[in-house]
């Protein structure tokens, strides 16, 4: 991104946003930071590779998430659509489920798969 977004664009994220909220819809949201303190770790069989931000050259920047609870691919690709384009240009929007314990049973035991999800001081999300 060579300019931040314009007051309106996040003025626009700002309404939208409200909506998910005002719906019941959204579980949390954050921006991410691409500067000295990015960190990009890279796993290659027992090797680990840590290269310090930030990012300039990247194709595939993430700069922020939001986390939505709804009923189905479906529902969220509906509140998708209707997200602003806060950016001039081409600019994308991914959307990943959660995995449910359904998902891993191969790798879980009964007892697992039966098991309440994990909580903690940072909350509740997925499986893990």
């Amino acid at each position: 991104m060579s300019a931040p977004p314009a007051a309106e664009a996040f003025a626009a994220m700002d309404r939208f946003t409200e909506e998910l909220v005002q719906a019941g819809i959204l579980v949390a949201a954050a921006g991410l930071k691409n500067g000295p303190l990015a960190k990009r770790v890279t796993f290659e069989g027992e090797r680990c590779t840590v290269v310090d931000g930030p990012f300039a050259e990247t194709r595939e920047l993430i700069a922020g998430f939001s986390i939505w609870e709804v009923k189905d691919m479906d529902e969220a690709l509906a509140w998708a659509r209707r997200s602003p384009h806060p950016l001039p240009g081409r600019s994308e929007l991914e959307i990943r489920p959660f995995y449910e314990a359904e998902d891993l049973a191969e790798f879980l035991t009964p007892e697992e798969l039966a098991a309440p999800p994990h909580e903690g001081l940072r909350g509740k999300l997925g499986v893990a």
